[in-house]
This record gives C-alpha cells, sequence and structure tokens, in this order.
C-alpha cells in the first residue's frame, strides 16, 4: 500500500464508523486500539499498518479490500467530456457517492421522482418547471433547486435548448438522516 492510499483510507474508516453509528470509543473498545491512533488514521495523520488496518475493519463490520476500495473511490479523477448531442448525458461515470446527469434540450419525462436521497437540480441554461410535493417552481438559468430524499417531484424544461445538471447522493448510500444519532 502507497502513502496516498494509506492517507486515504482514513476517509474511509470514518464514512464506515459513522454508518454504523459508531463513536471513536466504541471502535477503540472493538479494535483494540486507541482512541488518540484511530483518531490520527481517520484525519489522515497516521498511517495504519496492514495488522492495525485489519483490527479497525474488523471491528467495523467490513474488510481491508472494501475499505482500500472505498479509498480509491475517494481518489478518483476521471474527466467526462461534454457533447452536442440532446438528451441524458451522465456527468459522473462509475459507482461514486454522487450521481450527476445532465439533461439537454426540450425534455418533459413526463413521470413523477422520489429518490432516497438529497439532490439539487441546476438550470444552467433556459428554464424548466419543476412540481415538487405539489407545488410549482420555475426555474431559470443560474437557478438552483434543492430537494431532500423522499420529495416526489416531476419536471420539464420550458425552453428550447434547456440544460439542466441534477447532482444527487447515489442511491446505493444509505444518507438518510437519523435523528435519533
Amino acid at each position: 500500500m502507497d502513502d496516498k492510499e494509506t492517507l486515504r483510507v482514513g476517509a474511509a474508516v470514518r464514512r464506515q464508523r459513522r454508518s454504523l453509528g459508531l463513536t471513536l470509543a466504541a471502535v477503540a473498545s472493538r479494535s483494540g486500539l486507541s482512541v488518540p491512533f484511530l483518531s490520527q488514521i481517520e484525519n489522515e495523520r497516521a498511517r495504519p499498518s496492514p495488522r492495525s488496518l485489519d483490527r479497525v475493519a474488523e471491528a467495523l463490520e467490513t474488510t481491508t479490500a472494501r475499505l482500500r476500495a472505498a479509498a480509491d473511490s475517494a481518489r478518483a479523477v476521471d474527466v467526462v467530456r461534454g457533447g452536442p448531442e440532446d438528451g441524458v448525458r451522465r456527468v459522473v461515470r462509475g459507482r461514486h457517492q454522487l450521481s450527476a446527469l445532465e439533461f439537454t434540450g426540450e425534455l418533459d419525462l413526463g413521470r413523477e421522482f422520489q429518490h432516497r436521497n438529497d439532490e439539487v437540480m441546476y438550470v444552467a441554461e433556459g428554464a424548466a418547471e419543476v412540481e415538487a410535493e405539489g407545488q410549482a417552481y420555475r426555474l431559470e438559468r443560474g437557478d438552483t433547486l434543492f430537494l431532500s430524499g423522499g420529495v416526489r417531484h416531476r419536471w420539464r424544461a420550458t425552453v428550447p435548448g434547456t440544460r439542466l445538471l441534477v447532482v444527487a447522493v447515489a442511491e446505493h448510500i444509505d444518507a438518510t438522516f437519523d435523528p435519533r444519532r
């Protein structure tokens, strides 16, 4: 494991710990490692040995390989070139924490959507009309609309050549808010 990968594992460790609702103290108890050392790993100030990383992974109910894979996705750099075509274009490829799509042209998808995670709609060109939870919103160039997870909505472009960017927390990520945590 190179230095950059080792350091990036910290973010993966933090995400996994938080997804389980565990404190650093709980992970320390499960792994036999100290709270300060775990904090240094998460904050990318310490490099865990392979054995320490195994202990952390076990405490987090995962594997070292999964933590490394999550670290790999954190290090991804990918350029997606624009194109002149109308329709729908993926702006982010692969399986990441964010999903991003660009819709171009006079689109009316004619259906209602409901996603489990948050999303943002940004009008780069043109205009769109969005109906969310029974209320209509007219968006013009430069406008942004935030929709929290679970909000029912539908939208349509209202001007030829409209370009709408939709960025959302990916569906495979459980980003729902639990007020008990």
